[in-house]
């Protein structure tokens, strides 16, 4: 099995690794601990990744001696390197004052790299190697930064290499995969292969796809229509809680594209559903909870008028959604949870349906570069991401129709702008927020006291980290500007300058 498996301890950087070892070619996954447990007992990875963690090695009292009796290489990570020193008898002492940020990296013993800047993020730490491991790095305040076992083929490092801030980090995983003897089987054919390859024989079932008409739905239901056309139901619901870029873009892709998509419009049922409510999670969760209601209908309907049965939920599920919404211990995990997924979690065992995701363990670009192996039209792959919540989490607080209506105007002013300025693809995704306050303004020869709308341009490569966009004074002021005059009830316009993290792409 030529793959490398990263076994999550709960970092927010953990992607962050797949990310560089897919780009490097090398096929790799991300594994809670206790997958990873579970899947060695009958198969063997070429390499594993530990990554870091928010825990302590103190207080964990896993067992992880699996990992490091199967003879297979391992480099460990922050986190992973205090677990590997621990079991093999080193010394690694509790933190009083940490180590964070930037950080010069010297090599030791003919560690073959130059010193580098590295980013530290750690309290504990290893003050003496294991019997038989060296020191191959060291941090300037003098800690060990890197250490190696020449005959296991361990290693362990206590910074993230991952990140973009440690200079050489992808280097540096490449060579511990090289050492590793993993081989470079990773390629764009290979992901659409695998994807349908991923797919069970669905010839004689029918699919229900949850189909939002973005990146993500598209690719997936034109996974299934390629390889099964006959068994693919795509249906649109129309909650309410869109933009008018959304309608047009369905229109499109009705007319132009080989799916049969149905238009399903239940504003009514998630609006009455969500009146009065505020706090984010409980409108995620109302909208997923809707989003089962509907489509269980819609079951039920066409077995009276078609006959038949579906038997499988169809989502565009990604990585990004799966790993934000896992703890990477399961039952026992440790990592907090960032924000609940509508596609992520099962279904209600009402619906007797099957969950199908072929793009589960794929991030944003490579789900585009699948598309485009599908033929796909440019246009439609490079479409904003746009949450299956809509509009719903960028109201916040309560949500009315006349607050639905600022943020869709202000939404597609917005959007005008960014194609007339030839900005739109510069960028990884642009949505506007309606705040909950109010603020004096002055329209025409009169005092006015009204609301917000927040603008956030954003720039990414997966949605996982993210920096604001440094968008043009000149486009930014046309934007502000037609908000304030075209869309009732907004008298001022703010810019988000917050990146991802510590911020969150969304405000809710």
């Amino acid at each position: 099995m030529n793959e490398i498996w990263i076994v999550d301890f709960g970092s927010q950087y953990t992607q962050l690794i797949t990310r560089i070892y897919r780009e490097l070619n090398f096929k790799s996954l991300i594994l809670t601990v206790e997958d990873a447990v579970e899947r060695l007992k009958n198969q063997k990875p070429n390499f594993i990744v530990l990554s870091g963690g928010p825990q302590s090695v103190f207080e964990d009292k896993f067992d992880y001696s699996v990992f490091f009796n199967t003879h297979i290489p391992i480099l460990g990570i922050c986190y992973g390197m205090q677990l590997i020193s621990q079991y093999f008898g080193g010394k690694v002492e509790k933190g009083v004052q940490g180590e964070y940020g930037k950080s010069l990296v010297i090599p030791k013993n003919d560690f073959p790299f130059n010193q580098f800047t590295a980013w530290m993020s750690h309290s504990d730490h290893v003050s003496e190697v294991p019997k038989d491991f060296q020191v191959i790095l060291e941090s300037e305040n003098g800690l060990i930064a890197g250490i190696h076992h020449p005959e296991k083929k361990i290693w362990g490092v206590q910074f993230h290499p991952e990140v973009i801030h440690t200079e050489k980090g992808t280097e540096l995983l490449h060579y511990f995969a090289k050492q590793a003897n993993v081989a470079e089987t990773w390629q764009e054919d290979d992901m659409l292969g695998e994807c349908l390859n991923s797919l069970i024989d669905l010839s004689n079932e029918k699919v229900l796809c949850a189909f939002s008409g973005g990146v993500d739905s598209l690719v997936a239901a034109s996974l299934v229509h390629k390889k099964f056309p006959q068994s693919i139901y795509c249906f649109f619901v129309d909650h309410g809680l869109l933009r008018p870029q959304d309608y047009n873009h369905i229109e499109i892709l009705q007319n132009e594209s080989d799916l049969n998509i149905e238009v399903i419009n239940a504003k009514d049922l998630f609006l009455d559903k969500l009146q009065g409510v505020s706090d984010p999670e409980k409108k995620r969760k109302i909208i997923g909870n809707t989003f089962i209601e509907v489509f269980d209908e819609k079951v039920k309907e066409y077995e009276k008028t078609h006959g038949f049965k579906f038997s499988y939920l169809l989502q565009g599920t990604l990585y990004p959604d799966v790993i934000e919404s896992t703890s990477p211990h399961k039952k026992d995990g440790k990592s907090v949870t960032i924000k609940s997924h509508h596609n992520v979690g099962g279904l209600p065992e009402k619906m007797d349906l099957k969950l199908l995701e072929p793009l589960r363990f794929l991030f944003k670009d490579e789900v585009r570069k699948i598309g485009a192996l599908l033929d796909l039209k440019k246009t439609w792959l490079n479409r904003h991401p746009f949450p299956g919540p809509g509009l719903g989490i960028r109201i916040l607080g309560e949500i009315d129709n006349t607050k639905i209506n600022q943020v869709q105007l202000s939404d597609q002013i917005m959007y005008e702008e960014l194609i007339n300025y030839n900005y739109y693809n510069k960028c990884w995704q642009s949505l506007t927020v309606h705040l909950p306050i109010k603020t004096v303004g002055v329209k025409g020869d009169g005092r006015a006291y009204e609301e917000v709308i927040c603008v956030r341009i954003i720039e990414s490569r997966d949605g996982m980290t993210a920096t604001w966009s440094h968008i043009p004074y000149e486009l930014l002021d046309k934007i502000s500007s037609r908000i304030t005059n075209e869309v009732p009830g907004i008298t001022r316009v703010v810019y988000d300058v917050t990146s991802k993290p510590p911020g969150t792409i969304e405000w809710e």
